[in-house]
This record gives structure tokens, sequence and C-alpha cells, in this order.
């Protein structure tokens, strides 16, 4: 195997950004071991000749018992870990149980966290590593009936800075990726999400929850900005190759738009704009 090549862990690889990820850095040259949820996905992969494990971030058992075998599969050297599994819970935060919050943190946040802790181990021992995080636009500015995954992407957000600076001193380099809209299979699982959790005709929201399900059902593209998951393999790519890799990648115009916004519009204002998003 090339020297110059690397051994990367991503989560998420059942569809979407992940999956594509993971095939693309294969063909490359790198050696990719993907994870998924379910047994049904990893098999479907393994069969594809991607390497392929289990990993559920809502379980610290699974995470181990994940890592211990990705790192068999690595032969004891994972280069790169890519934290990108997640899913987002809809519906207003008054009527969203705590339970489906705390469901939320253990996919999107504490799960990533306990798997980093222990990524973070390893590359600190190896004296190398980059640790890349798949964040959302929806981790800098905050968007009705999303506050869930607003809140989950938010806590990404300050986690990772904190880690970037904690590292600063060592060779572990740490960056986000920020995507906007990003064609997946997203929508499906926020709807699966959704009816698990929010009582539609009992809410004051149930007229707005009946465009939601309309939302969650259209086929294709969400806006007219949404992009491909080779976007995000872009950013990725230099995310893991560079020598010089960047704190923060946004990908999508939404990212760019509502980054600079939040910089130079009064709080008012941009409020404004998010209610009619």
């Amino acid at each position: 195997m090339n020297p110059s090549f690397k051994t990367i862990l991503i989560t998420g690889c059942s569809s979407g950004i992940g999956l594509y990820c993971a095939c693309q850095l294969q063909q490359r040259g790198h050696r990719v071991i993907a994870s998924c949820r379910q047994l049904s996905d990893v098999e479907r992969l393994q069969q594809t000749g991607l390497p392929a494990i289990q990993l559920d971030l809502a379980s610290e058992s699974s995470i181990e018992q994940g890592w211990q075998q990705a790192l068999k599969l690595a032969e004891g050297k994972i280069d790169v870990l890519f934290n990108n599994g997640a899913y987002g819970q809809p519906g207003a935060l008054e009527d969203l149980p705590t339970q489906a919050l705390r469901q939320q943190f253990d996919s999107n946040f504490f799960g990533w966290h306990h798997l980093s802790r222990i990524a973070l181990a390893h590359m600190l021992q190896q004296q190398q590593g980059r640790i890349i995080q798949n964040s959302s636009v929806l981790g800098l500015v905050a968007m009705k009936y999303r506050g869930a995954y607003n809140a989950s992407k938010f806590a990404i957000e300050g986690y990772t800075d904190t880690l970037r600076l904690e590292l600063a001193d060592t060779p572990i380099q740490v960056s986000l990726i920020e995507p906007g809209p990003i064609t997946s299979a997203f929508r499906k699982n926020a709807k699966a999400a959704f009816l698990k959790h929010i009582k539609v005709e009992q809410s004051r929201h149930h007229s707005t929850y009946q465009k939601t399900l309309q939302r969650l059902d259209k086929e294709g593209p969400s806006t007219r900005f949404t992009l491909p998951p080779s976007a995000v393999y872009k950013a990725l790519l230099h995310a893991i190759e560079s020598p010089r890799p960047k704190a923060r990648y946004y990908v999508t115009f939404p990212t760019y738009l509502f980054a600079y916004l939040r910089r130079v519009l009064p709080v008012s204002l941009l409020d404004g704009i998010l209610k009619k998003s």
C-alpha cells in the first residue's frame, strides 16, 4: 500500500454522503472501513467489496465493538475518522418529548464523542491522525421545526472548535465540513423520526406539519441549491490529503450565504430571513 494512502473509518455509510465518499476514497487507493447501524447494510456493502462493520452511534458498546473490528481490518492503524452518521428529528421544540432529544443527541453528538475519544487515544499513541466532522449549515444558523437537529449540530460546532484548540500542540488535525442541502436519504429517515415522536393533530402546528410531511415525501432535490454527495467528497478529500487541512469547509451556496449573513446582519434581520426559510 502506498505510504501516502491512509486508513479511514467512516460512519453512516448505508447511503448518501457516507456511501459515496467511502466508494470514492477506496477507488482512489485509500483503505476505507465503512460502518453502518444496520447489519443488513453492512452485508450489502461487503458484497460490493467495501470493507464494512456494524456500528450504532446510539450504543457505546456497539461503538467499542465496531472500533475493535475496524482496527483489526486496518491491521492496527487508523489514520482518519470521518464522523458522518446522523439523522434529523423534525418538529417544533414544544412538541418534542425529551426522549426524542436524547435520541437525537445519542446519535448525532454523544456517539461521535465516544468514538472520537477512542480514536484520539489511538492517534495520540501513533502520533498522527485526523478527525473530520460532517456538520451542517444548521450548525451555523437555526431554522424552524429543526430544533433537535439544530441543537445537535450547534453542539458539534462548539465541540469541534474546542477539540481543535486542545489538540493544537499535537500532530492530530481536526476539521469541520458544513454542507447545506445534499442529495441523500435524509428526508426518509427524518420522516420516520417525525412520525415516531410528533402527534400532528394535537399540535398548534398541525397545518404546518402537513406541509412538512409533503416535503419529506418529495422525491429529488429539496431545493435548487441541492448538490450531490460529490460536493462533500471534494471537501473531505482536501481535509484528508492536504498537508494543511482547513478548520472549516463550506459546501453549497446556502452555507456560504448564511455564514456571511450571520456575521453582517443584526439578529432581527437575520431572524426575518430565517423565519421564511
